[in-house]
């Protein structure tokens, strides 16, 4: 949610740092999932985590292809593509609830 938010107050020209849109290693969500998500972090024998990452690094090139439009002026492309955004958000929604019942069962 938080990065939709960044997304589209660039988009709407309110400003922001592109880096951490336009850069899957620089936002916090991926700083998050290199401490958590991969090699020997908490979550990384879990299948879902891998397809996260996958998800999240698709979601930035995604971001990367509307500012890019916004750049060049076609503002009817940019509100068309929140619909792939949103596709993309949910499913590492879904991939992080899976996560959690999983873990919350290994728990037990």
């Amino acid at each position: 949610m938080h990065f939709k938010s960044k997304l589209r107050s660039f988009l709407f020209g309110n400003g922001g740092a592109e880096g951490p849109l336009r850069d899957p290693e620089q936002c916090s969500l991926g700083v998050w999932i290199t401490s958590r998500m991969r090699g020997t972090g908490a979550y990384a024998h879990l299948p879902e985590a891998r397809q996260f990452d996958r998800q999240h690094i698709i979601i930035h090139k995604e971001a990367n292809r509307l500012m890019d439009l916004h750049v060049l002026g076609q503002s009817s492309e940019v509100g068309a593509g929140y619909v792939p955004l949103q596709v993309i958000a949910d499913e590492m929604a879904t991939l992080l609830r899976t996560m959690e019942a999983k873990l919350r069962t290994q728990a037990h």
